[in-house]
Protein backbone atom coordinates (compact mmCIF):
# COMPACT_ATOMS: atom_id res chain seq x y z
CA UNK A 1 0.00 0.00 0.00
CA UNK A 2 0.82 3.49 -0.71
CA UNK A 3 0.40 5.96 2.34
CA UNK A 4 1.02 9.51 2.72
CA UNK A 5 1.88 12.22 4.67
CA UNK A 6 0.76 15.50 4.24
CA UNK A 7 2.16 18.73 5.76
CA UNK A 8 -0.39 19.81 7.73
CA UNK A 9 -1.91 23.23 7.18
CA UNK A 10 -4.27 24.21 10.36
CA UNK A 11 -2.99 27.90 11.58
CA UNK A 12 -0.29 26.67 14.57
CA UNK A 13 -0.69 22.76 14.01
CA UNK A 14 3.00 21.82 13.88
CA UNK A 15 2.36 17.80 14.53
CA UNK A 16 2.71 14.92 11.55
CA UNK A 17 0.70 12.08 11.22
CA UNK A 18 3.94 9.60 11.10
CA UNK A 19 7.62 9.92 12.53
CA UNK A 20 10.81 8.38 10.95
CA UNK A 21 10.60 5.36 13.69
CA UNK A 22 7.28 4.58 12.87
CA UNK A 23 7.86 5.50 8.79
CA UNK A 24 10.45 2.78 9.18
CA UNK A 25 8.53 0.19 10.71
CA UNK A 26 5.74 0.56 7.78
CA UNK A 27 8.66 0.42 5.42
CA UNK A 28 9.97 -2.88 6.72
CA UNK A 29 6.20 -4.46 6.35
CA UNK A 30 6.71 -3.56 2.46
CA UNK A 31 4.66 -0.90 2.16
CA UNK A 32 5.74 2.83 0.55
CA UNK A 33 5.62 6.06 2.81
CA UNK A 34 5.61 9.44 0.55
CA UNK A 35 5.98 12.40 2.99
CA UNK A 36 5.50 16.03 2.05
CA UNK A 37 8.75 17.99 2.21
CA UNK A 38 9.00 19.82 5.68
CA UNK A 39 5.97 17.95 6.83
CA UNK A 40 8.21 16.73 9.97
CA UNK A 41 9.73 20.37 10.82
CA UNK A 42 7.56 21.59 13.43
CA UNK A 43 8.47 18.33 15.29
CA UNK A 44 12.51 18.99 14.35
CA UNK A 45 12.26 15.58 11.53
CA UNK A 46 13.77 16.29 8.73
CA UNK A 47 13.46 15.11 5.08
CA UNK A 48 16.76 13.83 5.26
CA UNK A 49 15.75 11.63 8.81
CA UNK A 50 12.23 10.69 6.68
CA UNK A 51 14.40 9.45 3.77
CA UNK A 52 16.81 7.79 5.98
CA UNK A 53 13.64 5.84 7.58
CA UNK A 54 12.87 4.62 3.52
CA UNK A 55 10.04 7.40 3.15
CA UNK A 56 10.10 9.27 -0.56
CA UNK A 57 10.05 13.23 0.04
CA UNK A 58 7.59 15.21 -2.33
CA UNK A 59 6.93 18.92 -3.12
CA UNK A 60 3.31 19.43 -2.38
CA UNK A 61 0.40 17.56 -0.52
CA UNK A 62 -1.41 17.41 -4.03
CA UNK A 63 0.92 14.70 -5.16
CA UNK A 64 0.28 12.83 -1.87
CA UNK A 65 -3.16 13.24 -2.52
CA UNK A 66 -3.65 12.25 -6.10
CA UNK A 67 -1.54 8.88 -5.87
CA UNK A 68 -2.29 7.75 -1.75
CA UNK A 69 -4.13 4.61 -0.41
CA UNK A 70 -4.05 5.68 3.08
CA UNK A 71 -3.39 9.37 3.82
CA UNK A 72 -2.16 9.79 7.49
CA UNK A 73 -2.68 13.15 9.10
CA UNK A 74 -3.28 14.74 12.45
CA UNK A 75 -5.82 17.34 12.29
CA UNK A 76 -9.46 17.12 10.09
CA UNK A 77 -9.22 18.03 6.70
CA UNK A 78 -9.06 21.84 5.90
CA UNK A 79 -11.23 22.79 2.94
CA UNK A 80 -8.38 22.54 0.16
CA UNK A 81 -7.23 19.04 1.26
CA UNK A 82 -11.28 17.72 1.50
CA UNK A 83 -11.50 18.88 -2.16
CA UNK A 84 -8.39 16.20 -2.91
CA UNK A 85 -9.76 13.11 -1.61
CA UNK A 86 -10.96 10.82 -3.93
CA UNK A 87 -13.13 7.95 -3.89
CA UNK A 88 -11.87 4.74 -2.09
CA UNK A 89 -8.98 6.56 -0.43
CA UNK A 90 -8.68 6.13 3.53
CA UNK A 91 -8.45 8.69 5.80
CA UNK A 92 -7.17 8.50 9.07
CA UNK A 93 -6.81 11.92 11.14
CA UNK A 94 -8.98 13.68 13.86
CA UNK A 95 -11.99 14.69 12.52
CA UNK A 96 -14.85 15.81 15.05
CA UNK A 97 -17.83 15.79 12.36
CA UNK A 98 -20.72 16.46 14.72
CA UNK A 99 -20.40 20.56 15.23
CA UNK A 100 -18.83 20.47 11.49
CA UNK A 101 -21.29 19.79 9.11
CA UNK A 102 -19.13 22.02 6.06
CA UNK A 103 -16.52 19.02 6.45
CA UNK A 104 -19.17 16.25 7.10
CA UNK A 105 -20.42 17.40 3.74
CA UNK A 106 -17.43 17.32 1.57
CA UNK A 107 -16.28 13.66 3.01
CA UNK A 108 -19.48 12.17 2.48
CA UNK A 109 -19.57 13.91 -0.90
CA UNK A 110 -15.80 12.76 -1.74
CA UNK A 111 -16.82 9.41 -1.27
CA UNK A 112 -13.56 8.39 0.52
CA UNK A 113 -13.26 5.76 3.77
CA UNK A 114 -12.85 8.15 6.62
CA UNK A 115 -11.85 6.81 9.87
CA UNK A 116 -11.43 9.49 12.89
CA UNK A 117 -8.89 8.64 15.54
CA UNK A 118 -11.61 10.05 18.40
CA UNK A 119 -13.87 7.46 17.73
CA UNK A 120 -11.64 4.25 17.82
CA UNK A 121 -12.35 2.55 20.97
CA UNK A 122 -10.70 -0.53 22.88
CA UNK A 123 -11.95 -3.27 24.48
CA UNK A 124 -12.49 -1.76 27.68
CA UNK A 125 -14.41 1.00 26.47
CA UNK A 126 -11.85 3.55 26.19
CA UNK A 127 -10.24 5.79 23.34
CA UNK A 128 -7.10 4.73 22.97
CA UNK A 129 -6.63 7.34 19.91
CA UNK A 130 -7.83 9.84 21.56
CA UNK A 131 -6.53 9.51 25.20
CA UNK A 132 -3.02 10.68 24.23
CA UNK A 133 -3.95 14.01 23.42
CA UNK A 134 -6.47 13.79 26.13
CA UNK A 135 -3.20 13.60 28.49
CA UNK A 136 -1.61 16.32 26.89
CA UNK A 137 -4.81 18.32 26.63
CA UNK A 138 -5.76 18.33 29.76
CA UNK A 139 -2.33 19.08 31.16
CA UNK A 140 -1.89 21.98 29.14
CA UNK A 141 -5.42 23.31 30.26
CA UNK A 142 -3.96 24.38 33.50
CA UNK A 143 -1.00 25.55 32.30
CA UNK A 144 -2.94 28.20 30.31
CA UNK A 145 -5.64 28.77 32.53
CA UNK A 146 -2.30 30.00 35.11
CA UNK A 147 -0.81 32.14 32.81
CA UNK A 148 -4.33 33.80 31.45
CA UNK A 149 -5.15 34.43 35.37
CA UNK A 150 -2.13 36.48 35.66
CA UNK A 151 -3.41 40.29 35.76
CA UNK A 152 -1.08 40.78 32.98
CA UNK A 153 -2.90 38.78 30.86
CA UNK A 154 -6.32 40.08 31.65
CA UNK A 155 -7.00 37.59 34.15
CA UNK A 156 -8.16 38.09 38.24
CA UNK A 157 -4.38 38.69 39.16
CA UNK A 158 -4.18 35.06 41.41
CA UNK A 159 -1.42 32.76 41.68
CA UNK A 160 -2.74 28.97 41.22
CA UNK A 161 -1.21 27.88 44.29
CA UNK A 162 -1.21 30.67 46.36
CA UNK A 163 1.43 31.09 48.96
CA UNK A 164 1.56 30.71 52.99
CA UNK A 165 -1.06 32.65 54.54
CA UNK A 166 -2.46 33.20 50.96
CA UNK A 167 -5.23 31.38 49.85
CA UNK A 168 -4.99 29.51 46.53
CA UNK A 169 -7.16 29.76 43.37
CA UNK A 170 -9.98 27.40 43.28
CA UNK A 171 -9.68 25.70 39.77
CA UNK A 172 -13.24 23.67 39.33
CA UNK A 173 -13.14 20.95 36.06
CA UNK A 174 -15.98 19.85 34.46
CA UNK A 175 -15.10 16.24 33.68
CA UNK A 176 -13.44 13.31 35.13
CA UNK A 177 -12.40 11.36 32.50
CA UNK A 178 -8.69 11.49 30.96
CA UNK A 179 -8.19 15.52 30.44
CA UNK A 180 -10.14 15.62 33.92
CA UNK A 181 -7.96 13.37 35.87
CA UNK A 182 -4.71 15.09 34.39
CA UNK A 183 -5.56 18.58 34.59
CA UNK A 184 -6.67 17.48 38.70
CA UNK A 185 -3.30 16.38 38.58
CA UNK A 186 -1.53 19.08 37.77
CA UNK A 187 -3.66 21.67 39.52
CA UNK A 188 -3.16 19.89 42.64
CA UNK A 189 0.61 19.50 41.88
CA UNK A 190 0.83 23.32 41.56
CA UNK A 191 -1.23 23.55 44.97
CA UNK A 192 -4.37 24.67 44.01
CA UNK A 193 -7.90 24.07 45.48
CA UNK A 194 -9.52 22.06 43.24
CA UNK A 195 -12.99 20.30 43.06
CA UNK A 196 -14.37 17.73 40.34
CA UNK A 197 -17.56 17.25 39.01
CA UNK A 198 -19.20 14.23 37.03
CA UNK A 199 -22.15 12.51 36.93
CA UNK A 200 -21.08 9.18 37.19
CA UNK A 201 -20.23 8.22 40.88
CA UNK A 202 -17.64 5.39 39.45
CA UNK A 203 -15.88 8.34 38.28
CA UNK A 204 -15.58 10.62 40.71
CA UNK A 205 -15.04 7.28 43.58
CA UNK A 206 -11.84 6.58 41.25
CA UNK A 207 -10.47 10.20 41.46
CA UNK A 208 -10.80 9.98 45.16
CA UNK A 209 -8.87 7.03 45.89
CA UNK A 210 -6.21 8.24 42.91
CA UNK A 211 -5.67 11.85 44.73
CA UNK A 212 -6.98 11.45 48.39
CA UNK A 213 -8.90 14.32 50.42
CA UNK A 214 -6.61 16.87 48.78
CA UNK A 215 -9.62 16.80 45.36
CA UNK A 216 -12.97 17.62 45.90
CA UNK A 217 -15.39 15.50 44.25
CA UNK A 218 -18.67 16.95 43.57
CA UNK A 219 -22.12 15.02 42.05
CA UNK A 220 -22.57 17.11 38.46
CA UNK A 221 -26.63 19.08 38.49
CA UNK A 222 -27.32 22.01 37.08
CA UNK A 223 -27.36 23.78 40.41
CA UNK A 224 -23.73 22.52 41.27
CA UNK A 225 -22.19 23.66 38.08
CA UNK A 226 -23.54 26.90 38.28
CA UNK A 227 -22.57 27.45 42.08
CA UNK A 228 -18.72 25.85 41.51
CA UNK A 229 -18.35 27.72 38.35
CA UNK A 230 -19.31 31.24 40.56
CA UNK A 231 -16.88 30.79 42.89
CA UNK A 232 -14.00 29.54 40.26
CA UNK A 233 -11.47 31.00 38.86
CA UNK A 234 -10.57 28.81 36.75
CA UNK A 235 -13.05 26.71 35.18
CA UNK A 236 -11.93 23.95 32.69
CA UNK A 237 -14.20 21.95 30.62
CA UNK A 238 -13.38 18.21 29.75
CA UNK A 239 -16.64 17.16 28.51
CA UNK A 240 -16.59 14.27 26.08
CA UNK A 241 -19.62 12.14 24.41
CA UNK A 242 -17.77 10.20 21.91
CA UNK A 243 -19.02 11.21 18.32
CA UNK A 244 -21.38 13.76 19.63
CA UNK A 245 -21.36 17.08 19.92
CA UNK A 246 -20.22 18.58 23.64
CA UNK A 247 -23.60 19.38 25.53
CA UNK A 248 -23.66 22.99 26.82
CA UNK A 249 -23.27 22.87 30.33
CA UNK A 250 -22.07 26.35 31.40
CA UNK A 251 -24.88 28.19 30.80
CA UNK A 252 -24.55 32.30 29.51
CA UNK A 253 -26.55 33.07 32.58
CA UNK A 254 -23.67 31.41 34.88
CA UNK A 255 -20.77 33.21 32.84
CA UNK A 256 -22.82 36.58 33.59
CA UNK A 257 -22.01 35.25 37.43
CA UNK A 258 -18.97 34.29 37.30
CA UNK A 259 -16.22 36.58 38.91
CA UNK A 260 -14.44 39.13 36.96
CA UNK A 261 -11.30 38.19 35.44
CA UNK A 262 -12.21 34.58 36.01
CA UNK A 263 -11.14 32.16 32.96
CA UNK A 264 -12.64 29.02 30.98
CA UNK A 265 -10.48 26.61 29.57
CA UNK A 266 -12.69 24.76 26.80
CA UNK A 267 -10.97 21.71 26.19
CA UNK A 268 -14.10 20.07 24.63
CA UNK A 269 -14.38 22.97 21.93
CA UNK A 270 -13.16 20.42 19.01
CA UNK A 271 -16.80 18.89 19.77
CA UNK A 272 -18.67 22.35 20.04
CA UNK A 273 -17.48 23.12 23.65
CA UNK A 274 -19.65 22.64 26.67
CA UNK A 275 -19.86 26.55 27.75
CA UNK A 276 -22.66 28.61 25.42
CA UNK A 277 -20.42 31.31 24.81
CA UNK A 278 -17.75 29.76 23.57
CA UNK A 279 -16.48 29.35 20.23
CA UNK A 280 -13.43 28.22 19.09
CA UNK A 281 -9.67 30.20 18.88
CA UNK A 282 -6.36 29.55 17.57
CA UNK A 283 -2.70 29.78 19.06
CA UNK A 284 -2.66 33.35 17.95
CA UNK A 285 -5.44 34.56 19.03
CA UNK A 286 -6.65 32.10 21.97
CA UNK A 287 -8.55 34.07 24.09
CA UNK A 288 -11.79 37.05 24.01
CA UNK A 289 -13.86 37.94 26.67
CA UNK A 290 -17.88 37.35 27.18
CA UNK A 291 -18.83 39.79 30.70
CA UNK A 292 -15.46 39.82 31.74
CA UNK A 293 -14.84 36.71 31.91
CA UNK A 294 -11.81 35.07 30.05
CA UNK A 295 -12.51 32.26 27.18
CA UNK A 296 -9.76 29.96 25.95
CA UNK A 297 -10.92 27.71 23.81
CA UNK A 298 -8.14 27.05 21.30
CA UNK A 299 -9.17 23.86 19.01
CA UNK A 300 -6.16 22.29 18.64
CA UNK A 301 -4.33 22.77 22.20
CA UNK A 302 -2.03 19.99 22.11
CA UNK A 303 -0.45 21.61 18.73
CA UNK A 304 1.40 24.05 21.32
CA UNK A 305 3.31 21.23 22.49
CA UNK A 306 4.11 19.23 18.93
CA UNK A 307 6.74 16.99 19.94
CA UNK A 308 5.25 15.63 22.68
CA UNK A 309 2.17 15.30 20.70
CA UNK A 310 3.19 13.98 17.82
CA UNK A 311 5.58 11.20 19.58
CA UNK A 312 2.65 10.46 22.18
CA UNK A 313 0.01 10.18 18.77
CA UNK A 314 2.55 7.84 17.02
CA UNK A 315 2.83 5.56 19.93
CA UNK A 316 -0.59 4.90 19.32
CA UNK A 317 -1.84 5.22 15.74
CA UNK A 318 1.07 2.86 14.58
CA UNK A 319 -0.77 -0.58 15.20
CA UNK A 320 -3.50 0.74 13.74
CA UNK A 321 -1.78 2.30 10.35
CA UNK A 322 -0.18 -1.24 9.93
CA UNK A 323 -3.42 -2.99 10.03
CA UNK A 324 -4.83 -0.45 7.64
CA UNK A 325 -1.44 -1.39 5.27
CA UNK A 326 -1.77 -4.70 5.44
CA UNK A 327 -5.28 -5.28 5.12
CA UNK A 328 -6.97 -2.65 3.93
CA UNK A 329 -10.87 -2.46 4.71
CA UNK A 330 -10.48 -5.75 6.17
CA UNK A 331 -8.77 -4.16 8.52
CA UNK A 332 -12.28 -3.06 9.57
CA UNK A 333 -14.17 -5.91 9.38
CA UNK A 334 -11.77 -8.20 11.70
CA UNK A 335 -11.94 -5.23 14.13
CA UNK A 336 -14.61 -4.01 15.94
CA UNK A 337 -13.20 -1.38 18.07
CA UNK A 338 -11.49 -0.01 14.65
CA UNK A 339 -14.73 -0.20 13.12
CA UNK A 340 -16.03 2.26 15.72
CA UNK A 341 -13.53 5.10 13.93
CA UNK A 342 -15.23 4.74 10.87
CA UNK A 343 -17.15 8.25 10.71
CA UNK A 344 -17.89 8.49 6.90
CA UNK A 345 -17.70 5.55 4.03
CA UNK A 346 -18.53 6.36 0.24
CA UNK A 347 -20.99 8.52 0.70
CA UNK A 348 -22.51 7.00 3.66
CA UNK A 349 -22.84 8.30 7.42
CA UNK A 350 -21.51 5.41 9.67
CA UNK A 351 -21.40 7.19 13.19
CA UNK A 352 -24.64 6.92 14.72
CA UNK A 353 -23.32 10.29 16.91
CA UNK A 354 -22.60 12.37 13.84
CA UNK A 355 -25.65 11.28 11.68
CA UNK A 356 -27.95 12.52 14.78
CA UNK A 357 -26.10 15.82 15.27
CA UNK A 358 -25.88 16.68 11.58
CA UNK A 359 -29.41 15.15 10.13
CA UNK A 360 -27.50 12.14 8.25
CA UNK A 361 -29.53 9.03 7.63
CA UNK A 362 -27.50 6.57 9.39
CA UNK A 363 -25.91 3.53 8.24
CA UNK A 364 -24.33 0.62 10.10
CA UNK A 365 -20.55 0.39 9.45
CA UNK A 366 -19.72 -3.66 8.76
CA UNK A 367 -23.27 -3.02 7.03
CA UNK A 368 -21.86 -0.45 4.67
CA UNK A 369 -18.57 -2.39 3.77
CA UNK A 370 -20.50 -5.75 3.02
CA UNK A 371 -22.73 -3.67 0.78
CA UNK A 372 -19.16 -2.95 -1.73
CA UNK A 373 -16.54 -5.52 -1.93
Amino acid sequence: MKIGVPKEIKVREYRVGLVPANVHEIVKRGHAVWVEKNAGAGIGASDDAYRAAGATIVEDAEAIYAAADLIVKVKEPQRNERRMLKLGQILFTYLHLAPDPDQTRDLVTSGATCIGYETVTSPHGGLPLLAPMSEVAGRLAVQAGAYFLEEAHGGRGILLGGVPGVAPAKVVILGGGVVGAQAADVALGMGADVCVLDRNLDVLRRLQQQFGHSLKTVFSTHNTITQHCCEADLVIGSILVPGAEAPKLISRETVKQMQPGSVIVDVAIDQGGCCETSRPTTHDAPTYIVDGVIHYCVANMPGSVPRTSTYALNNATLPYVLALADKGLHALRDDPFLREGLNVYRGKVTNRAVAEALGYGFEDALTALDAIE
